[in-house]
């Protein structure tokens, strides 16, 4: 039996890599905000967007987000915070993947397996956060982190099969990380799908609410 995806952020680099790994293999159907209009943080557009799609999605994948907004570059240092930058990283890093779970979970089946996750961020994990720096976005992947958390423990009240859990892909060769690779190792979207794909497939109901790499491995919170 043919599997069904949704993909949020699917023109993104990784998120139209995760599509085009899984054309031929399930029923894919994206969104976007250049492809469709999707919005995001717009709870208006989130829900017209969702509400008027036929689930069940065996497998959905936010995979939007941004580390640049507007030109504002990652902080450095607590001296240069901005507010109304850090606000933009709490709307479209967290508050959006937030109004995206929200109106997908109507769209996950009630029985059986099926997978929702979540694209964060490594700097996210406060228990790993050696360097500082990049407060506004380390704090909305934080933030994200216990939204996903949150959103598992309402799941599996209801949804006895599901698997919440947010992803770090790894550093991946984007333009979202195109000014910041430097010296570091970065793989190809297609790899990164590839690696993400196999994560969520090896996961199951007892390791929702969890924070995992590219790998498989836990991330520390």
């Amino acid at each position: 039996m043919t599997k069904r995806s949704l993909i949020l952020g699917a023109s993104g680099g990784i998120g139209s890599a995760l599509a085009a790994r899984l054309q031929g293999m399930d029923e894919v159907v994206g969104l976007s905000r250049s492809g469709d209009g999707f919005d995001i943080t717009d709870e208006a557009s989130v829900a017209q967007h969702l509400g008027a799609l036929d689930g069940p999605f065996d497998r959905i994948i936010v995979a939007t987000g941004a580390l640049e907004i507007d030109g504002a570059e990652p902080e450095k240092t607590l001296r240069a915070l901005d507010p109304e930058a850090m606000a933009a990283q709490f709307r479209l890093n967290t508050i959006g993947p937030a109004l995206a779970i929200k109106h997908a979970m109507p769209l996950m089946p009630r029985d059986g397996r099926s997978v929702l996750a979540v694209l964060s961020a490594r700097v996210g994990s406060i228990g790993d956060n050696r360097l500082g720096g990049w407060v506004s976005y380390r704090a909305a992947k934080s933030a994200v982190n216990q939204v996903v958390r949150v959103a598992s423990i309402e799941l599996a009240r209801t949804h006895k099969g599901a698997v919440c859990v947010a992803l770090h892909p790894g550093t991946v060769r984007t333009e979202f990380t195109r000014k910041y690779l430097g010296r570091h190792p970065a793989v190809e979207p297609e790899a990164s799908a590839q690696n993400l794909l196999s994560v969520m497939d090896g996961l199951t109901p007892e390791d929702s609410g969890g924070f995992f790499d590219w790998a498989g491995k836990p991330v520390p919170w």
